[in-house]
């Protein structure tokens, strides 16, 4: 621990560190991450064009839902718990299909993920986390810039995370390295998929547009949103019924509970981060917790850190 962090009251701004000029984005990176990250509003943009006075048809929405729910498990359930934080032991075939579902997000190549991710929980919402809202201190001004920064700022800055210090388990690893190598294909598949299969069902171009943009553009446009809104929203708006560390302020926030898929149970997973279910109290649903029970039973994983009762009151405030 450094001098800064360690006379960090968790009330100021963070020290500035990458204000030196040799540290600043090159405007490539800053194009790339403005169209990775702008890009699917154009979506809506697109639709009135397209769907002016004529309504979403349910082959849009089925597979808007179908690839939503496949790559959002390939982040929470493949990036996160079983890749970042090792709650359970995916067989390898299981860990290379989340690591190319999780790619097909837009959020970033798996390593780069994994390794942000982890030193995220290095330092929470303290000098060193890549993406705290209280970066900027706990003033309302701040906690608004800071808000921010969390939720699609930090995607901007030039603060990398080296993956060979936070993920070294990846980058030895000759499948996730391959996959990694492949995130802009698979950025472009994500797109394909249902550009192809809205023509091959329905027979036309117009079919083949709405399904790309509503089970392509809108659906990645919203799972980066629910995905940014933990890193944000969880940090500050919620309960806290469980123990953290110093200066975390991981929340609980049920409304994004559906769509995130149980990662808005933010609290209990920064209390217990190899913890495979996050939503461990009565009427709080965990999609992803279900789905690596259903994997256990296929006999595709094993080792999985199910919370016990004495493991949970353990956490409890």
């Amino acid at each position: 621990m450094s001098a800064t962090q360690s006379v960090y009251n968790g009330s100021e701004p963070f020290p500035r560190t990458e204000s030196a000029p040799d540290l600043r984005p090159q405007g490539w990176q800053v194009a790339a991450t403005a169209a990775i990250v702008a890009f699917p509003f154009l979506a809506v943009l697109l639709a009135g064009w397209v769907l002016w006075g004529q309504l979403i048809g349910p082959v849009d929405v089925a597979l808007a839902v179908m690839l939503y729910a496949v790559t959002c498990l390939g982040v929470t359930v493949g990036f996160h718990r079983c890749l970042t934080h090792h709650s359970f032991t995916a067989t390898r075939t299981l860990r290379i299909v989340l690591a190319v579902t999780g790619s097909m997000t837009f959020q970033g190549d798996v390593i780069s993920w994994v390794a942000t991710h982890r030193r995220h929980h290095d330092f929470t919402d303290r000098p060193g986390d890549p993406h705290s809202p209280f970066r900027y201190g706990t003033t309302l001004r701040g906690q608004l810039r800071g808000l921010t920064h969390a939720h699609v700022g930090w995607l901007f800055t030039s603060d990398l995370t080296p993956a060979d210090r936070y993920a070294p388990d990846l980058v030895a690893d000759r499948d996730m390295r391959r996959v990694s190598a492949a995130f802009p294909a698979l950025c472009v598949l994500s797109l394909a998929l249902p550009l192809g299969l809205g023509w091959a069902i329905g027979g036309t171009l117009h079919d083949a547009l709405t399904a790309l943009i509503w089970a392509g553009l809108v659906r990645v446009a919203a799972l980066q949103h629910v995905t940014w809104s933990v890193n944000s929203l969880c940090h500050m708006i919620g309960e806290r019924p469980f123990r953290t560390r110093r200066h975390d302020r991981a929340t609980n926030l049920w409304p994004l509970a559906l769509l995130s898929f149980g990662e808005s149970w933010h609290n209990l997973h920064h209390a217990d981060p190899t913890c495979a279910r996050h939503g461990v109290d009565r009427r709080q649903i965990d999609l992803s917790a279900a789905v690596i029970h259903l994997f256990e039973r296929a006999g595709w994983a094993t080792d999985a850190h199910w919370p016990s009762p004495a493991r949970v009151e353990g956490h409890r405030l």
